[in-house]
């Protein structure tokens, strides 16, 4: 057994853990309302901008922005992969989850990929797999802003036309609730993702574009102009949603952190008073014995 100043230091740093994580657990709490709020506010907008684009271009092809690609990267043309995760730990197993997703599509795809890291966690854990990101966009998640999210998307869909880079994927955590998120891989940018889209546009929400909207000036002037902003939004929107799945999964980790300490706290409590009650058992016995003598 240990001696009773030990299991004294034992249970008081136990205590002082015990408020640590209690007060991470407010804290990500609280942040989680707020991402939650945000996320659940730009994803109506996003959806429906992104069902009206798709329904001008599936009723006028001809005006489409669509650039022939797919997921095929044996050419010389990278697919870029936009892999999503945090830029701190204690938030159980959300940055594994996406840099194992990220990793395994990477295999998946094989030739040339292009991995872009947003988050130090995922740029960290590409590092130590031996597939650097190309390049690290952390300080978009330590800051996120539609402003700098934009001028990615813009970057991607210049180098998209320009023939530079074949498509362009998406990796991130899904926020379902609070206690679960669901590490998805998207197709953003390419034909692929296009069609998605129209697909999406078709099932039952815009059955014909022409008998719910009044287009001026043209169908193609408006397919330009939305699409910008449609993945710009996209690209937000899943930064939102990587966020407000990071703050869930940490304000879960630090629960479990502080239902562990608090158990492990009684049972070091519970041998402390043993072991006092036996000292004080034994000083007893000794006295008695002394006198007896």
């Amino acid at each position: 057994m240990s001696s009773l100043r030990e299991v004294k230091d034992r249970i008081a740093s136990v205590r002082s853990t015990l408020k640590i994580t209690s007060a991470m657990k407010l804290v990500a709490s609280s942040k989680l309302r707020k991402a939650q709020r945000a996320i659940e506010a730009l994803r109506p907008y996003s959806d429906e901008l992104t069902r009206i684009l798709a329904a001008a271009e599936s009723s006028n092809p001809r005006c489409s922005t669509n650039i022939s690609t797919d997921t095929d990267t044996g050419g010389i043309e990278p697919l870029v992969v936009l892999a999503f995760a945090s830029n701190s730990s204690m938030c159980g197993a959300f940055n594994v989850n996406a840099a194992k997703k990220t990793l395994e599509l990477a295999s998946e795809l094989g030739g040339n990929v292009e991995l872009w890291a947003f988050g130090r966690k995922m740029a960290e854990a590409l590092r130590k797999a031996g597939r650097p990101a190309a390049r690290d966009c952390s300080l978009q998640v330590a800051h996120p802003s539609f402003g700098g999210v934009s001028a990615l998307a813009e970057e991607l869909r210049r180098r998209l036309a320009a023939g530079e880079i074949s498509g362009v994927m998406l990796v991130y955590n899904h926020f379902v609730s609070a206690g679960r998120q669901e590490v998805v891989a998207e197709a953003y940018m390419g034909s692929c993702a296009s069609a998605r889209a129209c697909n999406d546009a078709g099932s039952g929400v815009i059955p014909d574009s022409s008998d719910l909207y009044i287009i001026e000036p043209s169908r193609q002037e408006l397919v330009q102009s939305l699409y910008p902003q449609v993945l710009a939004l996209k690209l937000y929107a899943a930064l939102l949603d990587s966020a407000a799945a990071e703050h869930a999964a940490r304000m879960v980790a630090m629960q479990a952190a502080t239902d562990n300490a608090e158990e492990l706290l009684g049972e070091l409590t519970l041998e402390y008073n043993k072991g006092r009650q036996q000292k004080i058992t034994s000083e007893i016995l000794d006295i008695v014995g002394g006198s007896i003598e």
